[in-house]
């Protein structure tokens, strides 16, 4: 019973949300953040928590995590109006630098961190020809996870499930990587316990050793992006492929020069980085209530 209201409650949100007026939503949902900044819930504390570790001596804590607070919300009312945004104002409002880095004869592994808005910038390379395939972690209620994936398919996406699928996700994206296809991955929070240890920001945290392994397994190029809000609008960057060192720690390299690029990103954008979840290992073990 838990799940269905569950459900009901999201697709009723979701209704709610796309039939307002932009204007008249966005202000709704900046309100809502300045709330659950002002209650400081375990996800704001958690935020700020995080931020804390990221910001230079001298920065405002508090005005940068309220912001990040109004940055998560907007991620959350653009991803429920995205199904009524339009071609064109997506087209139009995506800015991408080095957009041909989409695009490689072996494959392209693109590796993101939880930035700006990531399903945006999927609809904008679906839509601009560069069509991808990535992979969605479960999400309770099944049937709200059926809508999640078929609203991304809808935009042209191809949604592999983490657990629970008929193949192993690994070998679709490699087989998708061989045939010269666009692989898109979450690339800053390792959800397998089976993640590479990198240094990031000073301090050791793990991140998922799937994007370098593909590439490595594929051939494929291993290209980081960093997203973040600009305006009214969404910029995208694409960095140069992660190159593949030798040695048999190959995919450990990999995997902290990606850390190093997020890193890069994040510090120039510090508000649009969306990590409401422990993420250090100083901060995992032990857990702290």
């Amino acid at each position: 019973m838990r799940d269905r209201l569950t459900l009901w409650a999201y697709v009723a949100g979701w209704a709610l949300v796309k039939a307002l007026p932009e204007r008249l939503a966005r202000r709704l949902f900046d309100a809502g953040a300045d709330l659950a900044y002002r209650r400081q819930g375990k996800g704001v504390r958690r935020l700020e928590a995080n931020l804390r570790r990221i910001l230079p001596p001298g920065a405002d804590l508090a005005a940068t995590t309220r912001a990040g607070v109004r940055s998560y919300a907007r991620y959350w009312l653009e991803a429920f109006r995205l199904p009524i945004l339009g071609r064109e104002r997506i087209l139009a409002g995506v800015t991408c630098d080095d957009a041909d880095r989409l695009h490689n004869a072996k494959g392209v592994v693109a590796v993101l961190p939880h930035m700006g808005n990531w399903d945006v910038a999927g609809a904008w390379a679906s839509l601009a020809g560069a069509k991808f395939t990535t992979v969605a972690e479960r999400l309770r209620p099944e049937g709200l996870f059926d809508r999640f994936v078929a609203f991304r398919e809808s935009l042209g996406m191809e949604v592999i499930p983490l657990t629970g699928g008929d193949a192993n996700p690994f070998d679709l994206l490699a087989d998708r990587l061989r045939a010269g296809g666009l692989v898109c991955l979450l690339g800053d929070r390792d959800l397998t316990a089976r993640g590479v240890e990198v240094t990031f920001f000073g301090e050791t945290a793990k991140f998922p050793a799937g994007p370098a392994a593909l590439a490595v397994r594929t051939g494929a190029a291993l290209t980081p992006a960093t997203l973040w809000f600009e305006g009214d609008g969404w910029h995208v960057r694409m960095h140069p492929p992660i190159e593949v060192p030798p040695g048999p720690d190959r995919i450990a390299r990999m995997t902290q020069a990606v850390a190093d690029v997020f890193e890069q990103g994040i510090r120039e954008h510090p508000e649009d980085w969306h990590m409401l979840q422990r993420l250090w290992l100083a901060d995992l073990e032990p857990r702290v209530p």
